[in-house]
Formats: structure tokens, C-alpha cells, sequence
């Protein structure tokens, strides 16, 4: 079975939504979540991350996060409370009969799944080691800035040239056939932390970004605030970084 043909299987958040998620290996479970705007098959199989981590011995779990990819992409705001991404990663958890603080699992994301993992630590969840990629301390602390500026681009879809900042972003709604309406909701979910919350992070996690991702916070800043934080750069923008073959070998490296 080639990649693009792993099944999409379900689970349900705790309000019923139907969540989507693939999986492809065999061993000790390895959760792993996608950007803002992506998927999970963008984030981690296209770019043959989830290969390498299964013939590593895992078995990789990647779901697509609410109001991306196959999962619910509903248009009521009710359905995108405060720290709902962080609630559907417990669900998915409990689906795949995981002990959320009792560890034999790992866990990671890339950028906005960053985040939502770091969350998910915050909240209690112990996985034996965890991958913060993509996303560096001032962003995961406040990112009031970043929601501004992603909202205007999916407020002005369409709008942008080539050359224009927003260009890419723009383009790769498109190419993921992207629902603006629900990425707005899944935006204005997102909460604050604060570095007394990331300082109790007692998990063994690798801050991993890449050497020209210069506006999504410091990954070193981040490493240090963490109790058992160690950093790592992979090549490229942030953008870019998540399709180097780099980033799927510093995360198994790690987690071996």
C-alpha cells in the first residue's frame, strides 16, 4: 500500500465531531500533528516523514486537525471553543486506548501542531518524549500576530500576486483546498500561555526548527525554558523545512 492510499479512519471529539486521522507502521505509537492550513498527509507523508518513522518502528498516527483535511470542517463557532485542537489530541488518545499520563507513546507536531502539542503537555498529557518543530517561545507564548495576519489572508483570498508576502500562504489554501470559513474558527481558538506554564513541562522534548525560519519565535529560547528541552536546526524556511528529508530524520534520531 503506497502512502496516498493509507484508509482515513474516524474518532469523534468530545462534542461528536467527526475527526479524521491516518496511520501507517507497526510498533510504539507515534502521534503527530500537522500545521496551519495542512494535513496530515501534506505535513508528514508526502514528504516521506512517516515512512522513515515507520521503518523506524513506529507505528505514526497523523491526524487532520478540526476544520482541516477530512475532518469536521464546520462553519458554527460553536464547534471551535477555546482549546478545542488541544481537546480533540486527548480524544484521539483515549481513541487509540493510549494512557495519557502514563507515557508509552510519543508525540509531536509541526507549527500550529506544535503548539497544540505543547498545549497538551501543558494540560497534563506525558508522553515519554515529545517534538516541538516549527514554532519557537514568543509564538507559542502569544500569537495574536500571527492570527492577525493569516486572518487577512483568508479574508482577501484571491487578492494577493506573486511577489506579495501573503502570496504563499494564499497559494496553499488553494492547493489543500483549504475552508477559509473554518480555518477563521480554528484561528480564534487557540489560548495564551505563559512561560511559567512551558517552564512545567517535565517531558523530554526536541525544539526542532528550520536555520531560515526567522518570524515564528526562537526554538533555542524555547529549548531552554523547557525542563528537558534540547534544540536542533533542520535546513530551510518554515515553509520549506517541513519538506526536507532533515526534519523526519532529526525527529527519529531523537526519539531513538
Amino acid at each position: 500500500m503506497s502512502e496516498p492510499d493509507l484508509p482515513i479512519q474516524h474518532f469523534r471529539g468530545d462534542d461528536g465531531a467527526v475527526l479524521a486521522y491516518r496511520e501507517i507502521g507497526e510498533g510504539r505509537p507515534l502521534v503527530l500533528l500537522h500545521g496551519f492550513v495542512s494535513t496530515g498527509y501534506v505535513n508528514w507523508i508526502k514528504y516521506g516523514h512517516a515512512r522513515r518513522l515507520a521503518e523506524a518502528g513506529y507505528r505514526v498516527v497523523m491526524p487532520d486537525l478540526r476544520g482541516h483535511g477530512a475532518s469536521d470542517r464546520s462553519h458554527d463557532p460553536g464547534a471551535y471553543p477555546p482549546d478545542v485542537l488541544a481537546d480533540d489530541g486527548l480524544a484521539l488518545l483515549a481513541h487509540l486506548g493510549l494512557d495519557l499520563a502514563a507515557g508509552g507513546f510519543d508525540l509531536g507536531g509541526y507549527s500550529l501542531g506544535s503548539r497544540t502539542t505543547l498545549r497538551m503537555l501543558v494540560r497534563g498529557v506525558r508522553p515519554d518524549r515529545a517534538v516541538l518543530a516549527g514554532m519557537g517561545l514568543s509564538r507559542m507564548l502569544d500569537i495574536s500576530g500571527a492570527s492577525a495576519w493569516y486572518q487577512r489572508v483568508l479574508d482577501h483570498l484571491g487578492s494577493y500576486r506573486h511577489g506579495d508576502p501573503e502570496f504563499m500562504t494564499q497559494a496553499f489554501v488553494k492547493t489543500v483546498d483549504g475552508d477559509p470559513a473554518a480555518l477563521s474558527l480554528v484561528i480564534g481558538a487557540s489560548v495564551p500561555m505563559s512561560r511559567s506554564d512551558v517552564a512545567g513541562v517535565p517531558t523530554p522534548v526536541l525544539v526542532l526548527m528550520g536555520d531560515r525560519d526567522d518570524d515564528h519565535g526562537s526554538g533555542q529560547e524555547l529549548a531552554e525554558l523547557l525542563q528537558a528541552g534540547s534544540y536542533r536546526q533542520v535546513p530551510g524556511s518554515h515553509m520549506a523545512a517541513v519538506a526536507r528529508p532533515e526534519l523526519g530524520r532529526a525527529i527519529a534520531e531523537f526519539l531513538d
